[in-house]
């Protein structure tokens, strides 16, 4: 780590490379020195509205928040190193993805911004998927499009351009109207070979509307798409004015292409190599899988983006990961406290977890379901947490330990077979990041032992994505020729980082194998529980 002195240097020298991720409840600004380190942060915190039915953010809390964050991040560099924020190497922003935002050819906003919180494009979605033969989620940016067509909705005939939040910032701050690769996947299909939208998906569409005679193509109003590392243009005046209303900051700043969340994800856990990937395990649980070649077709269980620099990543996403687990936690947290003891949450998690290992491989016969809400990879709207046992289980508390770290990631399993058994995706490694992976050894062993795969954990989960979308940026102007961004991040980011890797145990896939078999089986019951309760 370098000295107080040398950063205040690098900062007031304009070599310091700031990243801005927009999140659902937290908006986050990193700014990272020549070591790709942290070196100061700001944030901001906003919440979406419910606003006739449509989840949304309005324009004003967008520029508010951009400004915010950034004003705050201004100001932990002058309490830190005193100096003023005049000018960077580079500068990115990402987003969560998705959603629909459309503008006029006045650029002005058509319609409210429809986050991808919103599940109102069912019917599209179900009728691309068909047209494609190609998974289109109901999230994504076409879906929204199309639902608004089917819906006869009035401003579509007025629609010059449709972006995600990422691409409407960028746009402001550099006028142009471009969008990173893992971003743009998720608003229509990307085509790996080219590495742009799909050209004869986009024909489908346009076909498929024809008879509507709006005046506009999709190819016309969708951005320009881009890979890491290629120029995405520069911080304007009024950009800079934008983002920093004081006048402070110069423009002229290069960025990178604007990217998506699950994007920034990739890099920050360096997951962006084929046949590598990461799991984030905390209330939710998804992985995200490189691929080498497309899947031989579509399946609703799996999402198909693309990494930054293009590649093709299937995503498999679940509702319910840890709250159940951490229910049970509590309970035996209470029941310390009722004997007179002291409670630390951190010794119980670690010792019951722990205790998890000592049990059966197959957990002794027990099943539980960690529903708290619906799971649409097994086909739930809604959930209900159970635990079952037969007379004859092995019931006791290492086995039922077990049993609620199994189930925890038993419908990303469900998800993750398809991958692994019907398309034979092969995988040399994934990282795991996320609360699952606190207490060190069990859940890295448990998800190795899920996906027969070795997983690996960093002892540091980094800055999440707005590091991972100042990494991306850094790499625009620190590059070598033909360096990829794989290179990159494995020899120039990663290269010291320290983290422990863990085979999957021969005993542990056996037994995950025989508890699916089970967990399969008794979804009735759940069903069943749904129905009733």
């Amino acid at each position: 780590m370098r000295g107080k002195e040398e950063i205040k240097k690098t900062i007031e020298e304009g070599k310091a490379v700031l990243g801005i991720e927009f999140g659902s409840t937290r908006i986050k600004a990193v700014l990272i020195d020549e070591d790709k380190s942290p070196i100061a942060s700001g944030s901001y915190d906003w919440e979406n509205q419910l606003v006739d039915n449509i989840w949304t953010y309005s324009m004003e809390k967008i520029q508010n928040g951009l400004q915010g964050c950034y004003q705050d991040l201004v100001k932990d560099v002058e309490a830190k190193y005193d100096v003023k924020l005049t000018k960077f190497a580079a500068l990115g922003v990402s987003a969560m993805m998705h959603g629909y935002l459309a503008f006029d050819e006045n650029d002005k906003l058509l319609v409210p911004f429809r986050t991808w919180r919103n599940t109102i494009t069912e019917e599209a979605s179900e009728k691309l998927t068909e047209l494609f033969s190609y998974h289109i989620p109901q999230r994504w940016s076409i879906a929204h499009l199309y639902q608004a067509i089917l819906n006869g909705e009035e401003h579509v005939k007025d629609v010059c351009y449709i972006t995600t939040l990422a691409g409407y910032i960028h746009w402001k701050l550099t006028g142009k109207k471009v969008l990173g690769n893992g971003d743009a996947a998720g608003m229509f299909p990307i085509d790996i070979a080219t590495k742009k939208f799909n050209e004869k998906m986009m024909d489908q569409f346009d076909e498929l509307t024809a008879e509507k005679n709006f005046p506009w193509k999709i190819r016309e109003i969708l951005p320009e798409v881009l890979v890491a590392g290629e120029d995405a243009g520069v911080l304007t005046e009024e950009g800079a004015k934008l983002l920093d209303p004081t006048g402070t900051l110069q423009s002229g700043i290069p960025m990178c292409p604007p990217e998506g969340d699950a994007g920034t994800g990739m890099v920050a856990t360096n997951s962006v190599a084929v046949r590598t990937g990461n799991v984030s395990a905390g209330t939710s649980v998804f992985a995200m899988a490189v691929l080498e070649k497309d899947l031989t077709k579509p399946y609703e269980e799996i999402d198909l983006v693309t990494t930054p620099a293009g590649d093709l990543v299937a995503m498999v996403h679940c509702n319910n990961c840890t709250s159940d687990l951490n229910a049970w936690v509590n309970l035996f947290r209470e029941f310390a406290e009722s004997m007179g003891m002291t409670a630390d949450m951190n010794q119980i998690f670690g010792t019951l977890y722990n205790k998890a290992l000592e049990g059966d491989s197959d957990c002794g016969g027990l099943l539980a379901y960690n529903y708290f809400s619906g799971e649409h990879i097994t086909g739930f709207n809604e959930g209900r947490p159970l635990f079952v046992r037969k007379p004859d289980s092995k019931f006791n508390l290492a086995n039922f330990m077990r049993v609620h770290l199994y189930t925890s990631l038993g419908a990303l399993k469900t998800g993750m077979n398809i991958l692994l058994k019907k398309e034979l995706v092969a995988l040399d490694r994934m990282m795991g990041h996320g609360g699952l992976f606190k207490t060190k050894g069990v859940g890295q062993r448990i998800l190795a032992g899920a996906i027969d795969t070795p997983v690996y954990v960093m002892e540091t989960a980094g800055e999440g994505g707005a590091w991972g979308i100042a990494l991306l940026a850094d790499y625009l102007v620190k590059k070598e020729d033909k360096e990829s961004l794989t290179d990159y991040l494995e020899n120039k980011v990663f290269h010291d980082a320290v983290g422990t890797g863990m085979d999957p145990v021969a005993e542990d896939v056996e037994g995950y194998e025989k508890f699916m078999e089970t967990y399969a089986k008794g979804l009735a019951i759940e069903k069943a529980a749904v129905e009733n309760l």
